[in-house]
């Protein structure tokens, strides 16, 4: 069933988040309630084994409305395809994406609404672009392996100094040009995403923040970061 439209829409990807995803709604919420546009968020369950889904449901009740709090269902692994189901299922003019960790501050949706009102096609936070800092600092493994990625990918999206912070919002018309080129559902999916926006000439704001590392981060340095690498080569071999 397709969604009311509303201003703004927020996908929260979700994989076993049932003890961090009533924080991370309670904020947001509190959040959108007090912004001048009309929201929801949806969370995207991405096959969790634990009672992610039942506890979203009950923080939506428990909310009242306030902010609609809506679940979608995504069994195809990965956060690039959770994602994507999320973002392809509104219809709102804009939308996007953040981390349940909340690693980027949520204020940062004030700046990225207003670009996007006056005519941005995306909004990016970048970790690395001038002004940002880290709240909490990442560990040596992902500070080198981020290092090496952003070298990777730098010769594919232009200009952007960080592909990969949780947290992207889009203009829907140009969101849409975007996707329906994109082929990847796992860790390339960003790149991709902004590779698509910028072949279609959309402009891309990158938001310094202050960045806070999760200390449950469900990431791992090692089997995650090789299917990261693996996933930017396959993107280079589809790609011109």
């Amino acid at each position: 069933m397709r969604r009311s439209q509303v201003d703004l829409e927020v996908i929260i990807p979700a994989y076993n988040e049932a003890a961090r995803i009533p924080s991370t709604l309670r904020q947001t919420v509190d959040f959108l309630a007090s912004q001048p546009w009309s929201s929801r968020i949806v969370v995207v369950d991405n096959g969790s084994v634990d009672e992610t889904a039942a506890v979203v449901r009950g923080i939506a009740r428990e909310n009242g409305g306030v902010v609609p709090i809506s679940v979608v269902g995504c069994s195809q692994r990965g956060k690039g395809a959770a994602v994507r189901r999320g973002l392809l299922s509104g219809t709102s003019r804009f939308t996007g994406f953040f981390d349940a960790d909340l690693a980027t501050p949520l204020d940062t949706l004030s700046a990225a609404m207003s670009y996007l009102s006056d005519g941005a096609s995306a909004v990016i936070a970048s970790r690395h672009a001038p002004g940002s800092t880290f709240v909490r600092p990442q560990h040596l493994g992902r500070r080198v392996g981020g290092t090496a990625f952003r070298v990777l990918t730098r010769s594919k999206v232009k200009g952007i100094q960080d592909t990969q912070c949780g947290f992207k919002f889009f203009e829907r018309d140009a969101l849409t040009a975007a996707m329906v080129q994109c082929r990847s559902t796992g860790f390339a999916f960003d790149v991709e995403l902004l590779l698509r926006l910028q072949d279609n000439d959309a402009s891309i704001i990158e938001l310094p923040v202050a960045w806070t590392n999760g200390a449950e981060s469900t990431f791992r340095p090692f089997q995650d970061g090789i299917a990261s690498f693996a996933s930017v080569f396959q993107l280079q071999k589809a790609t011109p």
